[in-house]
């Protein structure tokens, strides 16, 4: 017996559907055929001459963060270092696009946007070093905690911007993600939810070319990554993700358009990951060095030394003083990441919930007892 056989069901009458239509116009949304370039172009002398200064400095100082960072992990002091050499247009974009009273939530590789944005550059990598949950305070300089777990750091900030706008606060959250982190159910769903509760969010998606070992042709076949916003009905932006100014430009004009009420904004900026995925991985084994030395000459500092040279903003004075600051800022970050930190094994337990279970009681409990006993036989 079917639904309709069933006593006293209404009878099936079926209807003619009504005539499908978007519901909104689509071609708004698709991001432009080519990355949208600043350097090189006629729209490079448009670019503020300071900006374009501060960007380069920027620049140098987290290209010397990278390399310090990495030779950490060489001597032991860091348990693993993901690098975002051949990235820091983006890192360094994303920091200086926001507004103080705006959230960056970051992705493990993401520690160089957290340090331009004023954070301790010690602090960012504690935990890396696996000293501590997260090495600072998410709301003294509103940086979400790294995150290393992919992409579950998106719905993390469409639910604080939502949350802002329910509060009438004027707040913008970006949220940073590589290419792997886009074939991640957190990533569709933090798109979905953004896009219809119209979220003051920005997605900044650092494609450089892997994830991990696995390509990016193996992991989609759209378009583009920025392709993928029209399915979830907001803007889809490409970008030179080696162009500091253009990747700055994109993002100042969508967290402009967020905060104005206009929605969530999807960016892919295309660049390259030089260094290997971690100091754990083996790049050699799936990429050529034919294609890392094609990307150096397409590296950020370089574009912005060319472009400066042009406009006559670069000289030898102002090259000596990015260099020494960023000299003097890796001095400071490996004479204190030298110093062995004093830990307490009982902060295990601490900030995991706000009442604690009984079962982490217990935990805790045996912990404290063996470090007792321990204490006592010494």
């Amino acid at each position: 017996m079917t639904v309709q056989e069933l006593p006293g069901a209404v009878a099936y009458r079926p209807t003619p559907p009504p005539a499908w239509k978007p519901r909104i116009d689509p071609a708004p949304l698709l991001p432009d055929p080519e990355p949208r370039r600043v350097l090189g172009t006629e729209a490079a002398a448009d670019v503020d001459p300071e900006l374009l200064l501060t960007l380069y400095a920027q620049l140098v100082r987290g290209r010397r963060y990278n390399t310090q960072a990495t030779a950490l992990t060489k001597q032991g002091r860091l348990a693993v270092y993901p690098s975002s050499t051949g990235q820091e247009a983006c890192e360094i974009a994303a920091a200086l696009a926001l507004e103080e009273r705006d959230w960056l939530f970051p992705s493990y590789r993401d520690t160089l946007a957290a340090v331009a944005r004023g954070l301790d550059p010690v602090d960012a990598l504690t935990l890396l070093r696996g000293d501590w949950h997260t090495g600072y305070d998410p709301r003294e300089r509103r940086i979400a905690p790294l995150c290393t777990p992919l992409a579950t750091q998106l719905p993390h900030a469409v639910g604080l911007a939502h949350a802002a706008k329910l509060k009438g606060d004027d707040v913008v959250a970006l949220a940073m993600v590589g290419d792997g982190g886009t074939s991640e159910g957190d990533f569709h769903e933090a798109l979905n939810f953004a896009a219809v509760w119209q979220a003051p969010v920005v997605f900044l998606v650092q494609n450089n070319g892997f994830a991990i070992s696995v390509p990016l042709a193996k992991q989609t076949a759209a378009p583009s990554l920025a392709h993928k916003a029209v399915g979830y009905g907001m803007p889809g932006r490409l970008v030179d993700g080696n162009d500091a100014p253009a990747v700055h430009q994109v993002l100042v004009e969508a967290v402009a358009r967020a905060r104005r009420g206009g929605g969530p904004t999807l960016i892919e900026a295309i660049t390259y990951r030089v260094d290997a995925h971690t100091n754990a991985d083996d790049a050699t084994r799936y990429r050529a060095s034919g294609e890392i030395d094609a990307w150096r000459e397409h590296d950020p500092i370089r574009l912005m030394e060319q472009e400066l040279t042009r406009r006559g903003l670069l000289d030898d004075t102002v090259k000596e003083a990015a260099s020494e600051a960023a000299e003097a800022m890796a001095a400071d970050l490996r004479q204190r990441m030298n110093a062995d930190p004093v830990l307490d094994p009982m902060d295990l337990f601490a900030h995991v919930f706000a009442e604690r279970s009984s079962q982490l009681r217990e935990q805790e409990a045996q912990l404290r007892a063996e470090l007792e006993a321990e204490g006592d036989q010494r």
